[in-house]
């Protein structure tokens, strides 16, 4: 049998052929033009704008072309095809750009990964059209096509299966043009092959195609001067963001009819997506990517020092994190400060045990009390401490480094050449504490100056060792957790007090905004830009204002000039 490739197959215009927020292909044809129809709504009608310039100013700022991302990928194939095999998973792991893999600024596409879409679109088409069956989830007519089917039928399926396909592939109506160029390719295919084949060889098209991979924006002026995403773009948007996949039939519907024309529109359908279960999987994405525990599994740890961590025990712990962020979000208080100080936590029996929980049965998360003189709330999590570390020995300054710059934003510069050069780094078999260690660090100047920004808060942690066991001693010497958080006033003793003081600086709370706009927009906010200073500034005080609620946060940032709209060509 033939195994005939498409035309669009070798996709070496993948990486240049879209540059900017055009494209062909917009809302502005096909069966779907009234899906765009309506007005929007005056500008800066949002609430988080209203803190931005003028009244009635319209700032956007960038919107860069997005790729599918390899999480995004899998979903929409699943969705889209019903594969779950997670075929993404076969591309390269992403740039870490804005600290999520998302952003649009690090998406370059290699020649490797274009060879890579098209090996993997080859493997999705063949298993969607390998029985009838299958064939028949793609369209009812397919799964009844029979080598004794005449071949005017058939066509006619072919057909009807392409127009079905096509815009729920690429998110938004298609013209006749499009329809016609696909299925002239099927024709040409069925020449040479069967009809499954034939079929198959088109879905691998439209997989390639920059329109199924990226998510393109053309916009439509919104009769006030300004530009907006077309309904369908908005639905992407709003789809991506809350359930990292395509629009369903629902968001589809509501693009149709002209109900994603303004911020009204957009936060009801904003709040559907958020009330929907499918948000749970993005919301686990995100601290996977945020957090030290998406590797937990992998961590490498001497098993004679340390008898009782695992492989399993690692996945345990990321369970654990992931279930206490997911039940404090959708069915706690869900506010940033309540899950860094929450008295709580989730186990099943294994990780109980490891804990010295007691009481707890099966292999189920559920629900726990912790002993607060010991754990408080998301940082001081077994998974979270341990994951900071990438040896046997516990290290201030890379655990410091995380919270200072993760969960608090504050950048601190590598040492310079001249300054690395200097340093002797700390003799872990010395049976000196990890304070003794590192005390280099606050008695000479040329270490002093970034350290203080990391090593107190790090010491602080200095009761949890590399695998996140609580312990009182090292080395047989009594710890001293003592600690303080550069910025805040005073000292703190421990790490209960530790998180206590991270939850209630204000900091804190504004860089967690931060993280999530960046993550949502795809890209690093930049605060020397005034679009984007208007974006996080006004996002930080609706967050502010909700109290950290962090659902009202996640439903804020479809409500900002960066979401709702698109910069203008002369922007």
């Amino acid at each position: 049998m033939v195994r005939a490739r498409s035309s669009l197959a070798a996709l070496p215009f993948i990486a240049a052929c879209y540059t900017g927020a055009g494209g062909a292909g917009g809302d502005d044809g096909g069966d779907g033009a009234s899906s765009d129809a309506g007005s929007g709504s005056d500008a800066g009608d949002t609430g988080v704008a209203a803190v931005c310039g003028e009244p009635g100013a319209v700032i956007p700022g960038r919107a860069p072309l997005r790729r599918m991302t390899r999480f995004e990928y899998n979903n929409t194939v699943f969705d889209l095809l019903g594969d779950d095999t997670l075929p993404g998973n076969a591309f390269p792991s992403e740039e870490i750009g804005n600290g999520f893999g998302n952003d649009a600024d690090a998406q370059a596409v290699s020649s490797l990964l274009a060879e890579q879409y098209l090996g993997v679109a080859e493997d999705i088409a063949a298993r969607a059209t390998e029985t009838p069956a299958k064939l028949g989830a793609l369209s009812s007519c397919a799964g009844e096509i029979t080598t004794s089917t005449d071949r005017a039928t058939e066509d006619a399926c072919a057909r009807t299966l392409i127009a079905e396909l096509l815009p729920r592939a690429f998110r938004r109506p298609v013209d006749d043009a499009e329809i016609a160029e696909l299925v002239a390719l099927q024709q040409a295919i069925r020449e040479q092959a069967e009809f499954p084949l034939s079929i198959a060889t088109t879905i691998e098209a439209i997989l390639q195609s920059p329109d199924f991979l990226y998510r393109v924006e053309s916009g439509e002026d919104d009769g006030n001067g300004h530009r907006r995403p077309t309904g369908h773009e908005m639905a992407t948007r709003l789809s991506y963001f809350f359930w990292g996949t395509m629009p369903d039939a629902d968001l589809f519907a509501a693009a149709e009819a002209g109900e994603l024309v303004d911020a009204e529109g957009v936060h009801a359908q904003a709040e559907r997506l958020l009330d929907d279960p499918r948000s749970h999987h993005v919301v686990r994405h995100f601290f996977d990517n945020l957090l030290p525990i998406g590797s937990l599994s992998q961590l490498e740890r001497d098993d004679v020092r340390y008898p009782k961590y695992t492989a399993q025990i690692g996945a345990y712990m990321r369970e654990e994190t992931q279930t206490f962020l997911e039940h404090e979000i959708f069915e706690g208080p869900g506010t940033w400060p309540d899950a860094l100080t929450a008295e709580y936590t989730f186990v099943n029996a294994a990780l109980a045990e490891y804990y010295g929980i007691a009481g707890v049965e099966g292999d189920a998360f559920q629900k726990v009390d912790i002993d607060t003189t010991q754990r408080l709330g998301l940082l001081t999590q077994a998974g979270v401490v341990a994951g900071t570390i990438h040896s046997n020995e516990t290290n201030p300054v890379v655990r410091g480094s995380f919270v200072t710059q993760k969960l608090m934003c504050n950048t601190i510069p590598l040492p310079t050449g001249d300054v690395a050069a200097e340093v002797v780094p700390p003799d872990p078999d010395s049976g000196a504490t990890a304070r003794e260690r590192y005390s280099q660090h606050s008695e000479d100047p040329v270490c002093a100056g970034c350290h203080r920004f990391m090593d107190p808060i790090g010491l602080a942690l200095e009761n949890y060792d590399a695998v996140g066991l609580w312990r009182d001693t090292e080395n047989g010497v009594a710890i001293d957790a003592s600690g303080a958080v550069p910025g805040t006033e005073g000292t703190v003793d421990g790490p209960v007090a530790l998180a206590r003081k991270i939850a209630e600086a204000p900091e804190t709370q504004a860089c967690f905004a931060r993280h999530w706009s960046n993550f949502a927009y795809g890209r690093t906010l930049d605060r020397e830009d005034e679009a984007d200073t208007c974006v996080s500034d006004g996002i930080t005080a609706v967050f502010t204002e909700s109290g950290y609620d962090i659902r009202e946060l996640l439903l804020a940032l479809t409500q900002t000039d960066a979401f709702l709209y698109l910069p203008t060509e002369q922007e």
